[in-house]
């Protein structure tokens, strides 16, 4: 039985998909603060499985022991915790208590039930702005904001933690931009209030529920002068969680290992491609650079290739395709 936190949310709701796919038994805690019971309803009829859930926070103590208790963990994906990096500058107790302080309560629950085997969902903003591309995961780590700077805290936590105890069998993945949906339109990306990142905006643009696309700067070091991330499809990360599980059944160890395509897209290449597939017009506005963001970042995906035998398959048509289908929908 697999524990996945945050498993209504938006990636740890499709890794659930890949995991009832891949046959592995879970079960969800999640605390409905950025996601709906409904999400878990829509994951039953893709799967055509009952799902177990339970309602909760991953600080509480007496509700982890009583989960871990009820059910033989085997494994945890652990997905749970706040991940918008303008508002982490805003709200950073708000980030620390629920990325670290929820860590640290979780793999307390998990050592107390003799369960070792952890993916932790983390995040390339711990690699920082001015890296050389694409970046590796042996490049220097360097955070600029809360949100990353948790991540961090947290990465430290399980290397210390797996060298103090040689029994921990821990997966960090580092991911980079994740988009798209899952093709049935069921569940995809449902941020709460305005969103922050790119394609849920261009999504909410397309259906005619905001103006128009902010792009922060047009003058970074690009063939359009917008910014170039590494954008990946939700699916395929879905697919790096699984196979990173079933390294770890094969492996007692700790890997840091990065997920992305390797391949850089410009916010106008997104724009543009949403636009081909949708055959709706995306407004848009240029205005200033936002304080933590940074130029130009794409993965090295050589180590994921490797050690999981993982390459992400679907490309940026697939991506916008997909998250359009999602919002066409679901009206949001």
């Amino acid at each position: 039985m697999i524990l996945v936190t945050g498993g209504a949310g938006y990636i740890g709701s499709h890794t659930c998909v890949e995991l009832a796919r891949a046959g592995y038994e879970f079960v969800v805690l999640d605390n409905f603060s950025n996601s709906t019971p409904v999400v878990l309803e829509r994951i039953e009829r893709i799967t055509g499985q009952p799902v177990r859930w339970h309602e909760g926070d991953i600080r509480d103590r007496a509700t982890l022991d009583r989960i871990f208790a009820q059910y033989p963990i085997s494994a945890v994906l652990h997905f749970a915790g706040l991940k918008a990096v303008t508002e982490s500058i805003d709200r950073p107790i708000d980030y620390f208590d629920n990325n670290v302080h929820g860590s640290i309560a979780l793999v307390g629950a998990m050592e107390r039930a003799g369960c070792k085997t952890l993916v932790f969902s983390s995040s390339a903003t711990v690699y920082g702005p001015e890296q050389p591309m694409p970046v590796a995961e042996s490049a220097p780590l360097t955070v600029s904001n809360p949100y990353g700077r948790t991540k961090l805290v947290v990465e430290d936590l399980l290397y210390e933690l797996s060298r103090s105890d040689p029994q921990w069998r821990i997966a960090t993945l580092r991911y980079f931009n994740p988009v798209g949906a899952h093709d049935s339109g069921l569940i995809g990306e449902s941020p709460v209030g305005t969103p922050s990142n790119l394609m849920p905006l261009v999504c909410q643009v397309a259906a005619g529920l905001r103006p128009a696309v902010q792009i922060f700067g047009d003058d970074y070091p690009s063939p359009d002068g917008t910014g170039i991330r590494d954008f990946v499809h939700v699916m395929d990360l879905a697919d790096g969680h699984v196979a990173a599980l079933a390294f770890l059944e094969r492996n007692q160890t700790h890997i840091v290992v990065n997920l992305g395509t390797g391949r850089g897209a410009s916010v106008m290449d997104v724009i543009k491609a949403f636009e081909r597939l949708s055959g709706r017009r995306i407004p848009y506005e240029i205005v200033s650079r936002r304080t933590a963001d940074i130029g130009i970042s794409f993965a090295d995906v050589s180590l994921a290739n490797e050690l999981l035998g993982w390459v992400a398959k679907r490309d940026l048509d697939d991506m916008c395709r997909d998250a359009w289908r999602w919002q066409s929908a679901n009206g949001q």
